[in-house]
C-alpha cells in the first residue's frame, strides 16, 4: 500500500514539471478575450470532469468575474433533453437554446477529449462541431491524447500521461490544479479570494 502511494504522489509531481506551461497561458488569452468581448463562457464535462466544471463556474464567476455557465447545474433540464433527445445531443442542444454565438466561448473538461470514430463521448463531439458552426472559442483540459478536442479547439491543455493505469484520476484531478492556476491568474483575477484577504 505504501509503495502504491508513493508511487502516486511522484507521478504527480512528474506531471506537474512536465506539463505544457504555454498551452495553460494560450487558454488564459482565450479566456480573457471572451471576457473583454462581453461573451459568456460555457464548461462541458462528464463524470469527474463535470464536478470540476460546477466547480469551475463558481470561481470564474466569482474570482475572475466571467459570466459562466454548466449545462451540469441544471439537472431537471439535462435528464430531460437525455430522456427525450439522447445523450449524443445534449450539450448541442443546450448550447443552441443558449444562443452561442462568436463572442463566446466553450471550455471541455474530459479525460479522452472525445473520439468519433470509436465513438465514445460523442456529445462532447457535437457540441464542438456546433460551436465550430458558430465560432466561438474552444477551449480545453484533457488527459491522455487530447482526442477530437485537442484536435479542434482554439486552444487546449493535455495532462501527461506518466503511468496508463492512473490516466483518468491524473487528468481529473490536473483538470481542478490547472483550472485553479488560471481562476487566480493576475490576467483574470478581479476579485480577492476570501482566506487570502483574511488577516
Amino acid at each position: 500500500m505504501e509503495k502504491y502511494i508513493d508511487n502516486y504522489f511522484e507521478e504527480v509531481k512528474e506531471v506537474a514539471s512536465i506539463i505544457n506551461k504555454s498551452n495553460i497561458e494560450h487558454i488564459i488569452r482565450d479566456l480573457k478575450h471572451v471576457k473583454d468581448s462581453g461573451g459568456r463562457l460555457f464548461i462541458l464535462g462528464v463524470g469527474g470532469s463535470a464536478a470540476n466544471a460546477s466547480h469551475t463556474v463558481n470561481d470564474f464567476r466569482k474570482i475572475c468575474g466571467i459570466e459562466a455557465y454548466t449545462p451540469i447545474d441544471n439537472v431537471s433540464e439535462l435528464t430531460a433533453r437525455v430522456n427525450d433527445d439522447g445523450w449524443e445531443t445534449v450539450f448541442e442542444k443546450w448550447l443552441e437554446t443558449s444562443r452561442l454565438n462568436d463572442k463566446d466561448g466553450i471550455l471541455i473538461l474530459s479525460v479522452g477529449g472525445g473520439n468519433a470514430d470509436k465513438n465514445i463521448s460523442v456529445n462532447i463531439i457535437r457540441a464542438i462541431d456546433f460551436s465550430k458552426r458558430r465560432n466561438a472559442r474552444i477551449m480545453g483540459i484533457v488527459g491522455k491524447d487530447g482526442g477530437y478536442t485537442a484536435k479542434n479547439s482554439t486552444s487546449c491543455v493535455i495532462i501527461p500521461v506518466i503511468n496508463k493505469s492512473n490516466i483518468t484520476p491524473h487528468s481529473e484531478s490536473f483538470q481542478s490544479v490547472v483550472l485553479h492556476c488560471i481562476a487566480t491568474h493576475p490576467d483574470l483575477k478581479v476579485n480577492e479570494m476570501k482566506w487570502e484577504s483574511t488577516k
